[in-house]
This record gives structure tokens, sequence and C-alpha cells, in this order.
């Protein structure tokens, strides 16, 4: 049954200053368009405040800028969005991973379980694996020998956690993510692929959150290092030995080859591609598919996706664009010819 909230309660919460009836009963969270009178919603987008003269909601998160806006009750606060998403995370409602230590689950005898750990049915924990307090692991994942994953952490339903992988506390890693699977190393020997061990693991710090089907592989001799505070989206590819530093954002289908390094606070949109051996520093924007093929020294925002056109109008540019040479060709000789006409002038 989910549990009602006062204004006045979520005000104390969030730090809001309230204006209208604090007993005001609170059910959960909904958008402007679509809230009911049990319902809080929130403004973050000046350009939606039209949508405040005919909402139904309960009550309304929002800035002191757009606070004479609405006449209802209201929490008035800095930043409604973050406001939204501290407040969405008390009212959740998203059930838990697994619950207490299902009968099918295989746990070595040699595995370390803290308190009140939940492991979900069919779920395997090998030899020497190290689960913290209050952990939740969900049905069909696999915890390898010696991995170990701080507390707090929620695994959702066939995770892999490869051998001697080490997981902060906190995290959240979504159905399918595979961590410390083995890096792509190869030797090629007269035509023939020889690989190479990857005996490095991955070392994921506090407050990271891994999106669902994302792979993060395991170093070949070092680590791969994801940083704390650091959210993965779905699908993404972290290649062996990369570094992503503390609190940079990475979208959905992103590729990182192998020992790049990403800094701090970095945002990279989707479908970006990132090329080997490239460093990246800290506070960069790369906006989505981009390929990023040297690295990044300067912070700012950074593009070389083309935005979309009609097929005829991208045929006609890529056949200017494969003309390129011969157009520098003419221009320098047209440029070469002026100078000397210039030059017969002044004499």
């Amino acid at each position: 049954m989910t549990k009602l909230h006062t204004l006045s309660q979520l005000a104390e919460y969030l730090g809001a200053q309230l204006q209208g009836d604090g007993d005001k009963l609170i059910r959960n969270i909904a958008t402007l368009a679509q809230a009911k009178d049990d319902q809080i919603a929130f403004l973050a987008n000046s350009k939606y405040r039209g949508q405040l003269e005919s909402t139904t909601a309960g009550a309304v998160i929002l800035s002191e800028k757009d606070a004479d806006y609405f006449a209802g009750n209201k929490l008035i606060i800095a930043d409604p969005y973050v406001a939204y998403a501290k407040l969405a995370q008390k009212l959740d409602s998203t059930p838990s991973a697994a619950s207490g230590v299902h009968r099918t689950a295989v746990i070595s005898d040699t595995a370390t379980l803290g308190a009140n750990v939940s492991v979900g049915a069919n779920a395997v924990i090998e030899d020497g694996a190290v689960i913290g307090d209050d952990v939740e692991i969900g049905p069909g994942c696999f915890i390898g020998k010696h991995a170990k994953i701080g507390a707090k952490t929620k695994l959702w339903a066939n995770v892999t956690v490869y051998h001697e992988v080490q997981i902060g506390e906190q995290c959240l890693f979504q159905s399918g993510a595979v961590i410390g699977s083995d890096g792509f190393g190869y030797a090629n020997e007269k035509g023939e692929w020889v690989k190479i061990p990857q005996v490095g693991t991955v070392i994921i710090g506090d407050r990271v959150e891994v999106g669902a089907s994302t792979s993060i592989d395991r170093g070949a001799l070092e680590d791969t290092i994801i940083h704390s505070n650091v959210i993965l989206d779905n699908q993404i590819q972290i290649a062996h030995n990369v570094e992503v530093g503390y609190g940079t954002a990475i979208a959905g289908c992103t590729v990182l080859a192998g020992s790049v390094k990403i800094g701090k606070y970095c945002q990279i949109g989707g479908m970006t591609a990132i090329n080997g051996h490239n460093e990246i520093c800290d506070g960069v924007v790369i906006t989505g598919m981009s390929m990023v093929t040297k690295g990044i020294t300067e912070p700012g925002i950074y593009s070389s996706g083309l935005p979309h056109q009609t097929n005829k109008e991208w045929r006609k540019s890529i056949a200017h664009l494969r003309n390129l040479s011969d157009f520098k060709s003419r221009l320098k000789a047209l440029e070469l010819l002026t100078a000397q006409l210039k030059d017969t002038d002044v004499e």
C-alpha cells in the first residue's frame, strides 16, 4: 500500500518553502498535465508555465521566478528538477530485485554474505566472493570467484560479474549488464590470431549506475576503472583499461575503445565512438553521434555528427565532399594566379 505524506513533510524533506495547505496529503508524483488532486507535479522548464493554469495537481514544485504563476499549494525551491529527483527517490515504489535467499540460489560455502543480503532464484555466487550488507542480487545473476560487491548495491536479473571484479557501495546494475568480460586483446602471427589473456580486473566506485546490456571489459594487465558517481546508459561498450572519471555521464550505444581515459564531470552523448588511447580532460561535453579520433585537452562542447537531410541533399553533399581535393587544387591555382596578377599591376 502506498504511504501518504503531507506537504509539510515533503517541504521539510526537500528544504523547500511551503505555501499553502501543509496538511495536504500526497500519494506520488505526476506531470503537470496528468496530475490528480493527491499527486504533486513539478515545473522545471518555464516553457511549460502555461500548464500551471490547467493542472489539477494537489501541489506543484517550482522555482521562485515561477511561483506567482500558480495559485495553489506549492513548494518553492531553487532547482525544481533536482527536487523532483530527490522526491522521486523518497516516493519510489520500485520492488526489490530479490527478497531473502531463494532456495534455488547456488552459493559457495566459501562466499561471505553480509547482513540482509537477498539472492534471487537460480543466482550463482562462487568461491571467495564477498557480498556487503543489504545487497540485492536478482534472479539469474552470476557472481564470479573472489568478486566483491559493496553494501546496498542492487543487481537486477541476469547481471554477470566476473571473477575478482570489485564493486563499491550503493551501485545499481540493470539487467543484462556484464562486468569483467575479456577485453579485445589479440596478437597476429602470420594471419592467425593469438589471444592475450586479460589478467586485470574491473574496479567500480560508489554510487555508480550501469544500464541494461552494458559491457565493461576487464583490463589486459592493469585494471579498467570506473570512478564513483558515474552513470552509464544502456548498451554501452567500455573496453579494457579504460578509466572513467568521477561524475561523468555516458549515454546509450557509446563505445570507448581500449585505454581511453575520460576526465571528471564529462557528458558524452549517445552513439559516440572514442578511439583507443585518447584522453579527454575534465568538463568536456561531446554531443551525440560524434567520432573522437584524438584527445581533447580543453573543456567545452564538441561535436562531429552531421544533422539529417533529405537523401537528395545528402548525395549532393557527398559528391561535393569527394571533390574537395580537386576544389582545393583549383583554389590554390587561382590564388597563385591572383598573386601574379597583383605583382604585374604593381610593376
